[in-house]
């Protein structure tokens, strides 16, 4: 499984992306926002699920890749929300990049990428982001990906602890009638 951007390819995990996965889930400011991967085992549990959700639902967070140079960078992608909201079921839009390749675009191209696979290939009819409240950087890219957000759909995430800053979510959404109109624009 490939998909191509003008410069970076999302692709099928490998054995050799373990590594650079798990130097980027130790980086502090990487999973600022995220939940914690802090052991190897937990680190690979979450590459074996991604290859367990592309070989069930034909779309994961795909391990992405620079087209130039072939560095892993990071992860972005399509999953089934695991968890039950008000809002599911449903299929996400994510990204989580090694901090070298921030503020350069990559993962809004990458993004818009994951966006076309589900909206166009897979049909989708809905694509739901969530990111802690805190998270300007992600929100901020989610409306950039013309998705709509109204905070009366804002959500505590139920595997978060009650006591944990990151347990407030909100919640955006994009359907394929917008996407489509906006595809050539973007």
């Amino acid at each position: 499984m490939q998909l191509f951007s003008q410069r970076l390819i999302l692709r099928s995990w490998r054995d050799s992306d373990r590594q650079p996965f798990a130097e980027m889930s130790e980086d502090a400011d990487v999973m600022e926002y995220l939940r914690p991967l802090s052991t190897r085992d937990a680190r690979h549990a979450w590459i074996d699920y991604q290859i367990n959700h592309q070989s069930s639902h034909g779309f994961c967070m795909w391990a992405l890749e620079s087209r130039a140079s072939g560095i892993f960078m990071g992860a972005v992608g399509l999953l089934h929300v695991a968890f039950a909201a008000r809002f599911t079921p449903a299929v996400e839009v994510g990204w989580r990049l090694a901090r070298p390749f921030w503020e350069q675009g990559f993962a809004m191209e990458a993004a818009r990428a994951a966006l076309r696979f589900g909206f166009e290939e897979s049909r989708l009819t809905e694509i739901v982001a969530h990111a802690s409240f805190r998270n300007g950087r992600s929100r901020r890219m989610m409306a950039k990906l013309g998705m709509s957000h109204d905070s009366t759909e804002d959500f505590d995430h139920p595997r978060i602890p009650e006591s944990d800053p990151l347990r407030r979510q909100v919640l955006y959404r994009l359907t394929r009638d917008p996407w489509l109109s906006q595809r050539d624009v973007l």
